[in-house]
């Protein structure tokens, strides 16, 4: 398809050409079976679920999207079984340094938070050849092998567990359609901190980019990277 690449984990999944990403990953075995049975019964509810009749195909599917990851979000949220290694802030410090400097060169990055089990990143891959407006944009799948990687070999071993699995393999994407839905994701990652109940504003999260933009000086939202 033109102006689009592909790639594959367990799902497929397109991405326009140029387009924002908003991306969650989470620790490994941070859902019991149990939230993963209700998630699942919840997406054969919403499959079952008639289309309105005024509304276009697309945008109904991510509605139900929308609605599923909802349900998922606020079960990373409000679970008490499961790792929680981001709560520490030696690992913390890890995921974030690397989101926001060593494979910075790698993308534009909007808007993050690290949470106790999982993170929200919300970025725009850079062009293979800065130089070459027409050149391919860098592949997600890269970006996301790299940063996921290079964060789970550092805290294990920090944490002593050289070798074990520290992300879940699969992660929720979704690219942004409109400067609307761009914003309101920022709010949303920015605000995760506040509607768990850690901090009372989004930039007295450490691991944010509302407080990246203080520690910077900024007073305008700008990208970070």
């Amino acid at each position: 398809m033109r102006n689009q690449f592909y790639y594959q984990r367990n799902l497929p999944h397109w991405i326009p050409r140029g387009a924002n990403i908003f991306v969650t990953w989470r620790l490994f075995g941070s859902l019991p079976q149990s939230c993963l049975q209700k998630l699942e019964a919840y997406r054969l509810q919403l499959e079952r679920i008639t289309k309105p009749t005024q509304e276009d195909p697309t945008n109904w599917q991510i509605r139900k999207r929308k609605n599923l990851f909802a349900m998922f979000d606020s079960m990373l949220d409000n679970s008490t079984d499961g790792p929680t290694w981001l709560k520490i802030p030696e690992v913390a410090n890890i995921v974030q340094e690397a989101i926001i400097s060593k494979y910075a060169s790698l993308y534009k990055l909007w808007a993050y938070v690290v949470m106790s089990n999982h993170c929200h990143l919300l970025l725009k891959p850079k062009l293979t050849d800065p130089t070459d407006l027409r050149s391919t944009p860098i592949a997600f799948s890269e970006i996301t092998k790299k940063l996921k990687g290079y964060s789970a070999r550092e805290a294990n071993k920090l944490l002593d567990r050289t070798g074990m699995t520290f992300w879940q393999d699969e992660s929720f994407d979704h690219w942004i359609r409109n400067q609307q839905e761009f914003d309101r994701v920022v709010s949303y990652i920015e605000n995760n901190p506040v509607k768990a109940g850690l901090v009372q504003r989004p930039e007295d999260w450490q691991w944010s980019s509302a407080s990246e933009r203080i520690r910077r000086g900024w007073e305008d939202f700008k990208v970070l990277s």
